[in-house]
Parts: structure tokens; sequence; C-alpha cells
């Protein structure tokens, strides 16, 4: 229906007839986003900076953070679940964490040394504490360029180039990754092998593609490892898939079984899952200790920030102590740049961010035990508001990350079931939380914070309620 105007204001007549449906009233209480949306598409590829921040009909503009709360351009204040996708384990505005900042900025009197400085040797220490997998580390500004340097050090290490990953999984937006993350069934091929399948413009199947894993069959993944086994460098995984599709343990056992066999790297990509799954990742979930290790998100105290790890003698194929690097080419006495893997970058390491992330580490030592319990209880919340509505709601998650699943009997256990529960509903679900003050980006994951507390999650729940009595009342759920 379309809204009439009267002297300048919305037909309340109007206004009330399409109440009940979620996406018009979002349109109704978020004018001055949209306003700012239209506007930043003059100057942004659609109006974002990063693809993921999109959302039909156009997303929210936030101006303000505080705890576990959030506030629109429009003046709306919602509990917020999204929380940085996971990288806010603290909250916004964490006070321990600005004071971090604050001290370290009047300590060391600069932003930034562009040399070696004391607390990149105490960050590696406090990481190390919790993954003893990882016995040194190099340092990146995103999760995606953690993934990258994993890769570039297995291929080295082991002289081999094919990459495997796991159907379904996502390890940061560059080329060579971008495969068979949210294929359509009609494209992804048969469950137990595969077909790679290009997921962004300018990515083709070549050749060089990765090699594409079934996640959680084990007979499957058995024949693809062992038929390009001598062509393999790594496999890299997320041992919990997106964050909330676990791995069973079988699986994993059995992987790390083959990749030691076959001499492939393996590398956990926990930059969802470090310090979510537990303080110390999915590896300790599992206990099984990887080869490499990216991590990201959490551990920059909500700075652009990542960790690739591991093993010795893969990591000090980075070391300038084995030869010469790029600038030094010419040096006499050394051996060539070729002999070293080179990595690099003028924000590696950078003070500020460290001093961030080692305030919410120590920070999550004290308070990971209570987000874990109010994890539970707002997953128990949602799922008893499901049952007493009516609506076949199941939440799917380990750690502090979870997501709503609409279809209760599904049991998830790869990419391919979650294509089996209606999307659409639970769109319209997330449309209606958000109009209830309660906000994730609609279809994403929930990731809890130590800002959460009892009465966020007595308005979450109330909000929850309110929001699947008007689905099944007025948007034809049945």
């Amino acid at each position: 229906m379309k809204l009439r105007m009267k002297g300048g204001e919305f037909d309340t007549m109007a206004m009330k007839k399409v109440h009940k449906h979620p996406f018009i009233e979002y349109g109704l209480r978020t004018q001055e986003s949209k306003k700012q949306m239209k506007e930043a598409e003059n100057h942004l590829p659609g109006g974002v900076t990063a693809n993921i921040k999109y959302f039909a009909p156009y997303p929210v503009v936030m101006e303000k953070g505080k705890g576990a709360w959030i506030k629109d351009v429009d003046g709306h204040w919602y509990v917020d679940y999204l929380m940085g996708y996971g990288s806010l384990a603290l909250g916004h505005g964490d006070e321990t964490v600005k004071e971090a900042i604050f001290q370290q900025l009047k300590k060391d009197g600069t932003l930034l040394f562009g040399t070696p400085h004391r607390l990149e040797l105490e960050f590696a220490m406090k990481i190390q504490d919790y993954f003893p997998s990882i016995e040194k580390v190099r340092y990146t500004n995103s999760g995606t360029e953690a993934t990258q340097l994993a890769i570039r050090l297995a291929q080295v290490f082991t002289g081999k180039k094919r990459i495997a990953k796991c159907e379904g999984h996502y390890h940061g937006g560059y080329k060579e990754m971008l495969y068979s993350i949210n294929p359509s069934l009609e494209e992804a091929g048969e469950e137990a092998a595969p077909y790679p399948v290009p997921e962004s413009a300018g990515v083709e199947v070549d050749g060089q593609e990765p090699v594409i894993l079934p996640f959680n069959h084990i007979e499957g993944m058995e024949k693809l490892l062992n038929k390009y086994k001598d062509q393999l460098a790594a496999v890299v995984i997320e041992p919990v898939q997106a964050g909330f599709i676990p791995a069973d343990q079988e699986y994993m056992n059995r992987l790390r079984q083959l990749t030691q066999k076959y001499n492939v790297v393996l590398i956990y990509d926990e930059v969802k899952t470090g310090f979510r799954s537990s303080l110390g990742g999915a590896q300790n979930v599992y206990q099984i200790e990887p080869d490499l290790t990216t991590l990201g998100k959490v551990i920059g105290g909500g700075f652009p920030f990542g960790v690739v790890g591991g093993k010795s003698e893969i990591m000090d194929l980075t070391s300038p102590i084995r030869g010469a690097d790029v600038f030094e080419a010419g040096s006499k006495g050394k051996g060539t740049a070729r002999d070293i893997l080179f990595h690099s970058g003028t924000y590696n390491g950078h003070p500020t961010i460290l001093a961030a992330g080692l305030a919410t580490m120590n920070k999550l030592d004290q308070q990971f035990d209570q987000i874990l319990r109010y994890t539970d209880e707002l997953r128990n919340g949602i799922e008893g508001i499901g049952k007493r509505v009516g609506l076949p709601l199941k939440t799917c998650g380990i750690g502090s990350i979870f997501n709503v699943i609409w279809n209760e009997e599904t049991n998830l256990r790869h990419y391919r079931d979650l294509q089996k529960t209606n999307t659409k509903l639970r769109r319209e679900l997330d449309f209606e939380l958000m109009r209830a003050g309660v906000y994730t980006k609609p279809l994403n994951r929930y990731s809890i914070s130590a800002a959460h507390g009892e009465d966020e999650l007595t308005f979450t729940l109330k909000a929850y309620e309110k929001a699947c009595r008007n689905l099944k009342g007025g948007a034809g759920v049945s």
C-alpha cells in the first residue's frame, strides 16, 4: 500500500492499515538514515565503505554507541547484538579500554613508533597464554590480511601452491578465497564433492581456485584430500562456520590426521571464534592444535587488527635475520630477498591497538563466564518465546556467538542446511525487532558482550515477545 500525504504529514489512517508490516514501519522510522544513505551514494559506491555494511532497502545509519546500546541518526536506541560483527566483546566505549589507550598515549608520547616497542612482545606473550599452538606471531591490520599471510607461509613452507577451503566458509574479501561461500544449491554440485563457485565479479574457475571441501562430511573430505594431496599447501577452515555452526569433533580429528599425513598445513581461521568460542578459541574446544592460527576482531578492542601465529619453523620464514629483505636486496654478505618471505606494514603492531587489545583480554579473563551465562539465558529465552507464540525458532552457536534459525527441525551442520531455513521470515523478524529496539544486521549472528546485563536481557526478551506476536498475528505466519 502506498502511503498518502496530508498537508505534509503521513495520513495516519493509511499508517494504521500498514502499521503491522515491519518493512513499511522501518521506512517510517528511519527517514534520516534514508536521507543520509541517499547522499552517501553520490560519494561512496552503494553509499557504503564495505559491502557487508549494506542491506536492503538501506542500512540504518548509527551515530552513537554506549555499553550494550547503539543509537541511530533518527534518535532511536537499540540493544546492539551486532557489536561490530563480534569485535566489541566489552561493548561500546568500554572505560577500561579507553583508559588503556589514554595511558599508552601518555606514556609513549606518540601514536606510532615505526620501530620495535614494548607492547609487541607483551601482547605476543599474552596471546600464547591462551593459544598453546602459537609459538610465534606476526601482526597484521585485519583478519583478511592475516589469512592472506598464513596462506603465503603455507605455500613457501610446503613448496606447494594449491589451497583447500570448506564450502560455506569465509576467509576475507580477496580474490583467492571468494569461492563457494554461499552459492545456490543448483550451482554447488554434490554435497560430498562441491563445485568451486565464484562469489564475485573478476573471480573465475581457472584451475588455480581452491579445492572446495565438504564441511562436516568426513568421507568426502578424505577423498578430496587424497586426490589433491600432492598439490595442497594448506587447508584453511573456520572450525565454527560463520561463528555459529560447529564442526563435528570426528571431522576435525580426521582433518588433523590427514593434513599431518600429507604434509599439508592446517590453518584455523579464528578471526570470529577467537575469544568467542572460548578464551582459547575453537581449538581449545576441540583440543586440536593447528599449524597456523589467524585471529582478529576481539583482540583489537574495536580497532583494525589481525594476528598470524603458529609453529616457529613456519613463522620463522618471515624472519629478516635469515637474509636481506626487499629493501636491502643489494646488501653484501647476506642472502637475497628471495631467501625470506617478505611481510611488512607500517601499522603492524600499532601501540595504541595493542594497548586496547591487552586491556580487552585482561578484562575478558574476569568477565567471560558472565558473558556465557547471558548468552545461554538469551538463547533459552528466545526459544521459549518461539514455543509459546508458536513460531519455529531455534538458536545455534557456541560460546558467546549464536544465530537464530527459523526452522527448529533443521539440524545445522553446514551451509546447505542453512539454506533450508526460512530466511524470508527470519528477515521480517529482524525488522520487527528493530522496531522494538533490538538490533543486528538482518540475518546476521548475535555476538554478546560484557556490557549486556539483566536490563538488556529483560528488554530483549520483551521485544522478542512483541516482535513474534506481531509476526504471528499480522504477517501471515502460519
